[in-house]
């Protein structure tokens, strides 16, 4: 009799401590899974800043000049709770899906996808190209420029380029080629060893601007071209480079692979920090300038194009793009990152349009690796009258 009860009272103590370990494992996942949950509201709240930070103006807020270069490193983290949630408990994959949507224009204008639409008959291709002065030093074996076989091929009706200097393949080399592809055409100079950037048209340029802004070696042209009856103004731009050196580009691609660690490291993420910071000062006047000048032809036809040394979450997009459809986020897919040397692979370049455009099939094309920046080219097609 005694055994029994003894049995009996060790089976009942079993089954108490069998309950009290399934409560505090609760207790542990419940205390884990909130955790989880407030590291990701963190995230988000983070996405969020940088994704809304193009709003500030460098000049007054430096520190957050390029926060948008990150934007991306949190678009995966978030995704990564997202995968986590998925395993873990459903309910919770709410959290990063409604910070997705919260965060829906940067995300939507940093990484685009739409549904392929072919361009329709009728429409003109636009492209704009950093050329790196044509990459002068590289050639086919039969003494070809890759660059100007790539644009030949392209057959864009209005073509913009940025560092555009000849110096390296010498002008006749070039005119020989654009001359039989484009009956108009322009190139300015920011001055005595400045960028060049130039223009080439299908269609008549009838006047020339230039958009007044300080540099030392950038600049910005607006144009008039006359197609039919439209007259159209075309923008080219290259914007304040980042001022980052061949070696700063490559201890940066050094910190990517994880080859550089410890106190060298740290030293070279400050100074690529600093230099961007001050990069992003001098470019935010120029993009006030870019901008004054379009809100001055508000309501006419305008196309504008170029380099801008800055990503797709930054301060200049955002105050240039204000009243145009930037083409790229309206019709391309995917990050579409156009400069991919040194490590650092962002889309700098864009193309965009006024709202009597409707742009087509945008893309930045990488199958040409000759210059520090692959093309963007995009086909516009006029909207009907309403």
């Amino acid at each position: 009799m005694i055994v029994l009860q003894l049995k009996r009272s060790i089976v009942s103590l079993r089954i108490v401590v069998r309950r009290i370990e399934i409560i505090m494992l609760g207790s542990v996942r419940k205390f884990f899974l909130q955790l989880i949950a407030g590291a990701n509201l963190a995230t988000i709240f983070i996405m969020s800043f940088i994704g809304y930070s193009d709003r500030l103006d460098p000049v007054k807020h430096e520190m957050f000049a390029n926060a948008g270069f990150v934007f991306p490193l949190f678009l995966i983290i978030n995704f990564c709770f997202l995968i986590f949630w998925l395993c873990f408990k459903k309910i919770g994959t709410l959290i990063p899906l409604l910070g997705y949507i919260f965060c829906y224009i940067p995300v939507r204008t940093y990484i685009p996808f739409n549904i392929p639409t072919s361009a329709p008959s009728g429409a003109i291709k636009v492209m704009s190209y950093n050329v790196w002065a044509f990459a002068g030093w590289e050639r086919y074996p039969d003494g070809k420029f890759p660059i100007l076989e790539y644009i030949r091929e392209q057959k864009a009706d209005i073509l913009c380029l940025q560092e555009a200097s000849t110096n390296e393949i010498g002008k006749a080399r070039v005119d020989a080629v654009m001359d039989k592809l484009y009956q108009y055409s322009d190139t300015a100079m920011s001055g005595p060893g400045g960028d060049c950037i130039a223009i080439y048209s299908r269609y008549p340029i009838v006047s020339r601007e230039r958009i007044q802004y300080p540099s030392r070696g950038n600049l910005s042209m607006a144009y008039e071209i006359k197609k039919g009856n439209d007259t159209i103004i075309v923008v080219n731009n290259h914007l304040e480079t980042t001022g980052l050196s061949v070696e700063d580009k490559s201890r940066f691609k050094s910190m990517v692979k994880g080859n550089l660690e410890g106190p060298d490291a740290k030293k070279a993420s400050y100074h690529l920090v600093d230099k961007l910071g001050e990069a992003s000062i001098k470019r935010a006047p120029q993009a006030d300038a870019v901008a004054r000048y379009l809100s001055k032809n508000l309501g006419r036809s305008i196309i504008l194009c170029g380099d801008f040394n800055d990503s797709p979450i930054s301060y200049a997009h955002h105050v240039i793009s204000k009243n145009l459809t930037d083409c790229y986020v309206e019709s391309g897919n995917g990050p579409g990152l156009s400069y991919h040397k040194g490590g650092m692979y962002v889309r700098i370049d864009n193309i965009m349009c006024s709202s009597d455009w409707q742009p087509f099939e945008c893309k930045v094309d990488s199958k040409i690796k000759d210059s520090d920046h692959y093309p963007i080219f995009c086909w516009l097609k006029k909207r009907g009258k309403p």
